[in-house]
């Protein structure tokens, strides 16, 4: 049996909006708060699935070569000594050749208590090798996350505390 060693949690509607309009622009109140609303938590499809899908708040479409930064208004506790690693969902990847900005999120466990409440963000591009623009529908699966066990060395020292998102831990 699995080990269960994390909760997804929806962050707070303040820390959406932020991320909201940062990604989307300017929106009223009201747009965003029914955005926030229907936010799911990522899931398994099944019971013999490896990752959570994390679902699309709003529908986009990605013409080819363009980027899109998507607020996913989850936050992740989970266990010491386990990260999540995030790729984009299989299909979309297979069909569209949609990729992950960072190749692969790393969601680390201390990244909950960040100042952005450990809002998990993902920053995707239509690389255009297939030439298709695709539609990206609020609700739909386009990233999936997987638990993965670590370990650390002997000899490790590390005693930094984490405030932030990218890059935070090498400044």
């Amino acid at each position: 049996m699995a080990k269960r060693i994390a909760k997804f949690e929806k962050v707070s509607f303040a820390q959406f909006k932020e991320g909201y309009v940062d990604a989307f622009g300017e929106a009223c109140e009201e747009e965003i708060l029914k955005v926030y609303e229907n936010i799911r938590l990522p899931r398994r499809a099944t019971a013999g699935s490896a990752g959570y899908d994390f679902f699309m708040p709003v529908t986009k479409t990605l013409k080819v070569q363009e980027t899109l930064k998507i607020p996913t208004g989850i936050r992740l506790k989970m266990d010491e000594n386990w990260v999540l690693k995030c790729y984009p969902r299989s299909g979309l990847g297979f069909k569209y050749r949609l990729q992950l900005n960072n190749t692969v999120g790393i969601i680390d466990s201390d990244y909950y208590g960040s100042d952005n409440e450990g809002h998990i963000f993902a920053k995707i591009t239509n690389d255009g090798k297939e030439g298709k623009e695709v539609e990206l529908k609020e609700g739909n699966g386009f990233m999936q996350g997987i638990f993965v066990e670590y370990g650390i060395t002997v000899d490790d020292d590390a005693e930094e505390i984490r405030n932030g998102g990218f890059g935070s831990t090498t400044k």
